[in-house]
């Protein structure tokens, strides 16, 4: 089947002839008609994760999908040939950019009946990004302060929304082009990175969303309140993490050495950091669904791309300027 490929880290993705997807026991084979772009596939391309992710090489890209069930496993249940799903498969067994894949049914759940595949493909990744990071990290509360970084990004569009549904007051960091768009997904405070500091502008925040890392990871430390929490999903990884992703001591000391100086920081400001490298789930990915049938989530769709020019797709993502997710499409 077609597929677009990674042969080695730092080189181009290509197209490939590859074999059909090995179906397991538990396993959904679902025909690809839509997958999202994210930055996590180019980082992965890069060899940025190569220690705590090692790949088996060449590797098919791709970690969201929508589309149609073809066949199931012996032991699968709840999916049958027909049903319309979405999933971000778990680490180790990606590979939307692809014609087929087959997913473990513990990362599956029906597609929203309201949106259309190419909004479900962009769902996966960025909507269990958010929860993980609001939900189950953050116990975000009614009536507490929020911040998302990149509010117009695709982690941050869905975030915001989530954080509102939560009961937050939400402020999100934007260029002034994308103020009015921030504020229609549920945005309360705007801040223009370009040309204000908001960390001279806001104070007091429960919880911070970081998806830029580096000097925006460290001040955004100063913007919380006592006893308050970031979570970073662009690192740098904690000893926490690494423990429980069962990396070796070699790379728990690296690690630990590499995330030294945010912690101490927030040790001396009584505020916690928290790593996040999201994880599938199906279980997550429904109830998602309910909040997107809801109306109180909807998927922002910037670029849809055909199947045949994805390489084209994910190195224009690099460059920006568009909302929300990059899809690329195969129906």
């Amino acid at each position: 089947m077609r597929a677009f490929v990674v042969s080695s880290y730092q080189t181009a993705l290509h197209e490939a002839d590859v074999p059909e997807p090995t179906v397991g026991d538990h396993d959904v084979l679902v025909q690809v008609q839509a997958a999202g772009l994210n930055q996590l596939d180019e980082k992965i391309r890069l060899g940025e994760f190569k220690q705590i992710l090692p790949a088996q090489l060449p590797l098919v890209l791709g970690h969201d999908v929508a589309g149609t069930v073809v066949r199931v496993g012996g032991s699968v249940r709840a999916f049958r040939p027909g049903d319309e799903v979405y999933a971000r498969p778990r680490d180790h067994r990606i590979g939307t950019f692809a014609e087929r894949i087959a997913i473990d049914e513990a990362d599956v759940a029906l597609k929203p009946a309201s949106i259309t595949m190419e909004e479900a493909g962009s769902l996966p990744l960025v909507a269990l990004t958010a929860w993980q990071a609001l939900v189950e990290i953050g116990n975000v509360q009614p009536g507490q302060k929020v911040l998302i970084h990149a509010g117009a990004g695709g982690v941050g569009s869905i975030a915001i929304q989530l954080a509102k549904q939560l009961g937050a007051e939400v402020a999100t960091t934007a260029s002034a082009a994308n103020a009015g768009f921030v504020r229609s997904l549920g945005a309360d405070v705007v801040v223009d990175y370009r040309s204000e500091d908001f960390a001279e502008r806001l104070s007091g925040y429960d919880f911070v969303l970081d998806s830029l890392g580096g000097e925006n990871l460290d001040k955004s430390l100063r913007v919380l309140r006592p006893g308050g929490t970031v979570v970073g999903i662009s690192g740098p990884p904690t000893p926490e993490f690494a423990k429980a992703a069962g990396l070796n001591a070699v790379l728990r000391l690296a690690i630990a050495a590499l995330s030294a100086k945010v912690r101490k920081q927030a040790k001396r400001l009584d505020v916690h950091y928290r790593f996040l490298f999201m994880r599938a789930s199906g279980d997550q990915l429904r109830e998602i669904t309910a909040l997107v049938e809801r109306g109180v989530l909807r998927p922002v769709v910037g670029r849809i791309s055909p199947f045949d020019d994805t390489v084209q797709a994910l190195e224009a993502l690099a460059s920006g300027g568009i909302r929300g997710k990059a899809v690329i499409s195969n129906p």
